[in-house]
């Protein structure tokens, strides 16, 4: 059983930046894709970025060119940078690990994600 911690969050100024990380504890950490999501109060979960277990990267709309994920499969850990931040990025985010070992396709569905943290607060003012 894989167990994910976030760290990170906290009360940034609009234009401002952040970096998220997620430790990874269990299972093989490099045979899985890795996911952040966010979800604001009142709204639904939405996928934010991706890194299949190959290291491919892939971007909501809503992020690409601000936000970048990373990873390093020897720490166990999965990051995000945020850069040029907004306040309609400000959510709870979360870090989470695909199903399935060795996928051949990314995924952006939080269905297709079994395995998740219990979130950073970021806070973006205006």
């Amino acid at each position: 059983q894989v167990q994910l911690v976030e760290s990170g969050g906290g009360l940034v100024q609009a234009g401002g930046s952040l970096r998220l990380s997620c430790a990874a504890s269990g299972r093989k950490f490099s045979r899985y894709d890795m996911g952040w999501f966010r979800q604001a109060p009142g709204k639904e979960r939405e996928f934010v970025s991706g890194v299949s277990w190959t290291s491919s990267t892939y971007y909501a709309d809503s992020v690409k060119g601000r936000f970048t994920i990373s990873k390093d499969d020897a720490k166990k850990t999965v990051y995000l940078q945020m850069n040029s931040l907004k306040p309609e990025d400000t959510a709870l985010y979360y870090c989470a690990q695909r199903g399935e070992s060795f996928t051949t396709a990314t995924s952006s569905s939080p269905a297709d994600f079994r395995s998740w943290g219990q979130g950073t607060q970021v806070t973006v003012s205006s």
